[in-house]
């Protein structure tokens, strides 16, 4: 096997872990980890030959384009006490508790060298944490945090992580010159994020075509990536800034074929590059061997006693900013999302997983200084990071629908319910208040301006059958029956019609192109 069919190999286990997952009540991540890990034990499975520095480039910004599609600013604004907390002050304390256990450990070990160390391993994997937070019904406001802790807890470790490599390298650290570089890296990708959000939206409205500007979004993200890390800013905060400006203000409305495609688009994309990119976790085994080849006692003792220091502070952490958090809550009466009990405290806890940029890190660790020396501790610094990334990632990530299902940690569906009843009462409001302002300009027939006024009604019946009485329930029940059975007849008409188009195109003298087009309006129309 070749790399080629190593990369379609996990191409294909990236699409079916998916319903493997689904089947075994296992997130697909965990399950593409473990199919790397399988891969690499072959020994006709090549080693994964991607230069380090073009891990994070190539699998990062996808991942975080689509994770951002899922959310939105103000949610990130609603829950920005304890994303901070997470994302920011946990990294920084992760690091140095990492930092401090390592260089006092393992002999040698400069300092700068193990601040690299707790950066690389400091921030839970963004992708993991979604993925199986999304499988397992957890509720909303746990979500939220994990997704903005996910999102933000990258940028704050790649810098810090740089800044760490940079004075192993150099060998000089200023603290004072990397609380700087942290600040300008900030602030440059913000700018960098914005000016591209909006230039990315006055082209997508000069594109019009749907193909086309879709194809514009799977762009975006490496050129925001990219186009950040050139001015020397953080390439990942970049790609969440861009996102979330074209989540605001991208699309029209009423654009809906844009949206329902790029929808399909950037969920086969996030499938693909997730499924990819965890296999590639797991088949990093192979370097992790070579590095133990007869030193596997001290090895293991090293990085066991990174992976206790790493899910230990994290909820030593938890504790207390839980509770600070809550205090304030109480205290300003925000609408701010936060975990409610002990119970989801813990599977906060829990859900910390390493993943993908743990492993592009520790991959992208230089291999000499700047006076030609090899870079100190490079291997057993790989070693111990993959042992982190394992340890987190298959132990909790396979425990964790035990832990929730045991804590009894739930949505909240009435609270669901109840939004999704609101947001159809104001559509069915919208709908009817336009139709009044149409019958003030036009003339409309009262049997008409009835027939609309109940459409304007089913609008959020619809939604959310709770919006109606029982009577108009019943009613719409039966329209509904009435609706489905025109639309099977209707369905199988335009089933024979596409047929029938298709069967032409096999005729001698067929123009494909028009045969396409024909099929597509005809697809167009099954659609509504």
């Amino acid at each position: 096997m070749d790399q080629l069919g190593l990369l379609f190999v996990l191409l294909l286990g990236a699409l079916l872990s998916v319903p493997v997952g689904a089947r075994l009540g296992l997130p697909a991540p965990v399950l593409m980890t473990v199919l790397g890990i399988v891969l690499a034990l072959l020994d006709f499975v090549p080693n994964v030959d991607i230069p380090p520095e073009l891990i994070l480039p190539a699998l990062l910004p996808p991942l975080l384009y689509a994770a951002v599609r899922r959310t939105s600013w103000r949610q990130f604004a609603a829950n920005k006490r304890p994303i901070f907390l997470l994302a920011v002050a946990l990294v920084f304390v992760t690091m140095a508790c990492v930092a401090a256990v390592a260089h006092a450990i393992v002999p040698g070990l400069p300092i700068a060298a193990a601040f690299a160390l707790g950066a690389l391993v400091a921030p839970p994997d963004p992708v993991a944490a979604t993925a199986v937070a999304g499988q397992l019904g957890l509720p909303r406001r746990l979500v939220s945090i994990l997704e903005g802790e996910g999102l933000f807890n990258d940028v704050t470790a790649i810098v810090l992580y740089h800044v760490a490599i940079a004075a192993a390298v150099g060998g000089t650290f200023s603290p004072w010159r990397a609380g700087l570089d942290l600040v300008l890296s900030a602030v440059v990708a913000v700018a960098a994020g914005l000016a591209l959000g909006w230039a990315t939206n006055k082209l997508l409205s000069l594109l019009g075509d749907a193909t086309l500007q879709i194809g514009m979004t799977l762009l975006v993200p490496y050129v925001a990536y990219v186009l950040a890390e050139e001015l020397h800013g953080s390439g990942v905060l970049a790609v969440l800034i861009t996102a979330m400006f074209l989540a605001e203000y991208a699309f029209d409305a009423d654009d809906v074929m844009t949206r329902l495609a790029g929808h399909t688009v950037w969920d086969v994309v996030d499938t693909l590059v997730t499924g990819v990119a965890f296999g590639l976790v797991g088949l990093e085994l192979h370097n992790a061997i070579r590095t133990a080849s007869g030193r596997w006692t001290e090895l293991l003792g090293w990085s066991a006693a990174v992976v206790g220091v790493v899910i230990l502070v994290r909820l030593l952490w938890l504790l207390p900013a839980t509770w600070l958090t809550q205090r304030l809550h109480r205290r300003r009466d925000q609408d701010e999302d936060i975990p409610t009990s002990w119970r989801e405290t813990v599977v906060m806890w829990w859900s910390g997983m390493r993943g993908v940029a743990s492993v592009a890190l520790a991959l992208a660790i230089p291999l000499e200084t700047e006076d030609g020396s090899a870079f100190p501790h490079r291997e057993e610094i790989v070693f111990i990071a993959f042992g982190v990334i394992m340890v987190t990632l298959l132990l909790q990530g396979l425990t964790l629908p035990w832990l929730v299902s045991r804590l009894g940690v739930r949505a909240d569906t009435e609270r669901e319910k109840r939004y999704e009843k609101e947001l159809a009462v104001r559509a069915a409001k919208a709908a009817k208040q336009r139709l009044r302002e149409i019958e003030s300009v036009e003339e409309l027939p009262e049997e008409l301006s009835e027939q609309m006024l109940r459409r304007a009604f089913d609008i959020g019946l619809r939604i959310s059958p709770d919006v109606g009485d029982e009577e108009r329930r019943e009613a719409q029940e039966q329209r509904a029956r009435r609706v489905k059975r025109i639309r099977r007849i209707q369905g199988e008409m335009l089933s024979a019609a596409r047929h029938e188009v298709l069967a032409a195109r096999s005729e001698p003298g067929a123009d494909p192109e028009i045969v396409d087009r024909v099929l597509r309006h005809l697809d167009v129309r099954s659609m509504r």
